[in-house]
Formats: structure tokens, C-alpha cells, sequence
């Protein structure tokens, strides 16, 4: 509301500072409470440990970077920025329900905040019809998934008399041979939240989405959005249902290899670098659901620092984008360029931007010597702990395929010629982009530094 507030007022200089702020004020209070053991609150269907500090810790680090990365709303006269940094601290307060949640209730809520303020965002350029366009599929979409994740709740519920996570823990543990009922609903549950990370065969609208929104907020739908995703995803089979492995690790395994060859496959002929990250989004959904599979001790290292790996990644991949596509004409539909030609010759003009792509893909494509190479290192490793050879075959096969779609744009900086006019990067951005750069290549190369704290 703050944000909001600050918006009525004449100097809107105040209103990223302010952002920014609450950001960083959230993850003053996740350190405080870092070691202090499990803590319940509001009437006990939050809760929060050092699990979920972590998970808070990798979206408030995302979004903060992503916000960041918005200075030129302030610049734009259309644009609304007070209302555009008030929706995503929105969205982000419910990325971090999603990820504390005891009780399905709250969860729902946290789903709902975030989902509801990013409807809004992907369609923030009124006069943009693929923005719009966006909008309405994603709200469509949204809403029948919360619909089907909501059956599930209740179909839950009506088979273990609960909407807490411990609550289902002891439901399967008394009851060996669970009812119809429940299997329904957990089916339908999962159905739910894995249209919220891309995963197929719920996929279908995520490649639309993010071409079509701002490519900002599709920043932050690939990066907060999915990690609020996966955590939830990864807490509720973790915390409710380890014990019965054995019934729900075939589907997610089917959706797994689904995901991993749609994302991969499908990324390789797209000619959109735009849409091109849409897929790889998809496709690291794949690699992060393998450890989920096989749910080890190890499991939430590995997805932690896989998240961590690639929400710099990916940041850095779309501010670089969103730079280059600025000094270039528009299409002949009045759409921003947003093709692999438009990083033609980028190294001989913009060094430092071509170094950051550069680093950006090695590490999405997982290269030695990038955190990248260790956040898949350590989700097969899982794989592997669990026997799951089979599936191991699939994922790296896969991630040569990814070597493709990834090249392509590091080839396209340094080995063909191009007119990419002169790029002006401010020094805040530079800042941000050069450190996660070099996040990138530390975790690369000292990946205990990452782990130590996860």
C-alpha cells in the first residue's frame, strides 16, 4: 500500500528505493529467524524453518534483482509503475505463502495473491494485443488449474479429515491401503500445482505467456514464480507423502521425461530467443522434477542450489535482452525484436553484455566451471542414489540437446556481424548484472560456498 501511496506523489524517484526496500526488510526477518527450529504462525498454517527461510531467501534474491532491473518504467509515460511495483510485491508476498504453508488453505491464498497480481502484469501494456493476449490465456488457464487443484484439496480433505500437511503424513501412515477418494484427490493436487511450474503436459501456455508479456515480468514469472512452485511442490511430497513413494514416483516420472523432452526438443527450432527461454523454462522444470522423483536426503540441496543457478542465469539472459531489443527497430507488427539476429556482432560492440549472455547460457546449459554445471550435477546425483539409471540416460541426453538452442546465441554474438547500435547501460544495472555474473562463475567454481548456506 506504501508503494501505492508513493505513487500519488510527485517524485516517483522514491517508489524502486521502496521496493527494493521491503525486499530486503523480508529477508532481514527470514535471517532472524535462520536457527531458531520450526515456528508457527497464524493459528499454526504458516510455518517457518530454515527449509522455507531458504526457499524465501532465493525469491526475495530474485525478485529483488528483477525489480532492479525496472528503472525504466519511471522513464516510460504510459506505463504505471506505482501500480506495476505495488503488484509485484503482491505477487512475491504470495511466492513466500506458498512456500512457508502448512495448511492447504493458506496455500491456496498464497497461489491466489501471486497468480491473481501476475494476470495483471502480463498484461500490463494495454495497447499491446500479445500482451494482452497474454493476459487472457494465462487468467483462462490459471483459473481452470486452480479449479482442479482446489477438487484435489477437497477431495483430500474428504479422505483424511484435513488440511494440513501433518495431517496427511498421518492419514497414510495409519492407513496402508488408502481409499479412492484419497488418490483422486492427490492426483488432481499435483495436477494443479505442476501447471504453476510449467511442467507438461500442463505447459501449453507458457510459451505464449512469456513472449507475450513485458519481458520484466516474464523475468519474474521464470524465476519467483517457479521457485514459489517448486518449493510448494516439493514440501507437500516431502512433508505428507515420503512414505508412499512407491504409488505417486511412476506419474511423476512419466511427467518428467514429458517435460524434459517437450522443453528441449521444442526450444531447438524456435526462432524467438524470447520464446526460446519460454521452453528452456520448461525443460529445467524437467531437470528439477528428477530430484523431486527420486526425493532423497539430498533433494532440497539439490533443487536450492539448482534454483539459485538458474534464477542468476536467467536474470542475467533476459536483462541482457532487454537492453539489446531496446537499440533495435521494432518488428513489422510493432512488437519488440526479440530474435536471435539481434545479438549479431553484440561482443564487438558491447563486450561486457556479450560476456554476461555468454556466461548466462554455459550455465543454463550446465558447462563446468558455472553453478549451473553443479545444480544438474546434484539433481542426478539424486537420481543416481535412487537407481533411476533410466531416467538419468533421458536427462543427459537431453542437456546435449540444450547445447544447441544455447550456442546458438553465443555464436550469434561472436562469430557473425550485425548492427547493434550503441547500448546505454545504467551503472545500478551493470552492477547487477556483473554480480551475478560472478555469482554465477563462484558457485561455478566453489559450489561448497553455495551449499554451506542452503
Amino acid at each position: 500500500m506504501a508503494t501505492l501511496f508513493i505513487g500519488l506523489s510527485r517524485s516517483k524517484n522514491l517508489l524502486l528505493p521502496s521496493a527494493l526496500l521491503f525486499v530486503v526488510v523480508a529477508f532481514l526477518s527470514g535471517l532472524a529467524d535462520w536457527g531458531e527450529g520450526q515456528i508457527l504462525y497464524f493459528f499454526d498454517m504458516l510455518r517457518v524453518n530454515n527449509l522455507t527461510i531458504a526457499f524465501g531467501f532465493v525469491t526475495l534474491l530474485s525478485a529483488f534483482m528483477v525489480m532492479a532491473m525496472t528503472g525504466g518504467f519511471l522513464d516510460d509515460e504510459e506505463a504505471q509503475p506505482a501500480e506495476y511495483f505495488a503488484l509485484m510485491i503482491f505477487s512475491l508476498i504470495g511466492a513466500l505463502v506458498m512456500i512457508g504453508f502448512e495448511s492447504m488453505i493458506m496455500f491456496f491464498i498464497g497461489l491466489e495473491i501471486l497468480s491473481i497480481a501476475m494476470y495483471v502484469l502480463a498484461g500490463s501494456e494495454k495497447r499491446n494485443l500479445r500482451s494482452n493476449e497474454a493476459s487472457l490465456k494465462y487468467f483462462l488457464m490459471g483459473a481452470f488449474a486452480s479449479g482442479i487443484l482446489l477438487f484435489g484439496i477437497a477431495l483430500l480433505y474428504g479422505a483424511t479429515g484435513s488440511f494440513d500437511l501433518s495431517g496427511y503424513r498421518s492419514y497414510v501412515t495409519l492407513n496402508p491401503e488408502q481409499t479412492p477418494l484419497f488418490h483422486a484427490g492427490l492426483l488432481l493436487l499435483l495436477a494443479g500445482m505442476l501447471f504453476k511450474v510449467s511442467a507438461a503436459p500442463f505447459h501449453f501456455w507458457t510459451p505464449d505467456v512469456y513472449d507475450g508479456s513485458p519481458t520484466v515480468f516474464t523475468t519474474f514469472m521464470a524465476t519467483v514464480v517457479k521457485t514459489a512452485g517448486i518449493a510448494a511442490i516439493y514440501r507437500i511430497l516431502s512433508e505428507s507423502f515420503p512414505t508412499i513413494h512407491s504409488q505417486w514416483w511412476v506419474m511423476m516420472a512419466v511427467v518428467t521425461v514429458l517435460t524434459l523432452l517437450i522443453g528441449n526438443i521444442t526450444a531447438v527450432y524456435q526462432k524467438s530467443f524470447k520464446r526460446m527461454m519460454a521452453y528452456s523454462s520448461i525443460s529445467h522444470a524437467g531437470y528439477l522434477l528428477i530430484s523431486m522423483t527420486a526425493l532423497t536426503d539430498k533433494t532440497s540441496t539439490a533443487i536450492l542450489f539448482y534454483l539459485l543457478a538458474y534464477s542468476l542465469a536467467t536474470i542475467c539472459a533476459f536483462g541482457v535482452l532487454i537492453l539489446v531489443s531496446k537499440v533495435h527497430p521494432l518488428t513489422e507488427e510493432g512488437q519488440p525484436n526479440e530474435s536471435f539476429e539481434i545479438f549479431n556482432g553484440l561482443a564487438a560492440k558491447n563486450p561486457l553484455l556479450a560476456f554476461v549472455m555468454t556466461v548466462s547460457m554455459l550455465s543454463l546449459s550446465g558447462i563446468p566451471l558455472t553453478a549451473g554445471f553443479w545444480g544438474k550435477f546434484l539433481v542426478f546425483s539424486t537420481a543416481a542414489e535412487r537407481g533411476m539409471v533410466w531416467l538419468l540416460v533421458i536427462a543427459v541426453l537431453m542437456a546435449v540437446a540444450g547445447l544447441f538452442y544455447y550456442l546458438r546465441v553465443v555464436i550469434a554474438m561472436y562469430m557473425r556481424e550485425g548492427e547493434t547500435g550503441k547500448i546505454r547501460v545504467a551503472p545500478f544495472y551493470k552492477i547487477l548484472l556483473i554480480a551475478a555474473t560472478a555469482a554465477t562463475i563462484l558457485f561455478g567454481l566453489a559450489p561448497g560456498l553455495a551449499e554451506s548456506v542452503l
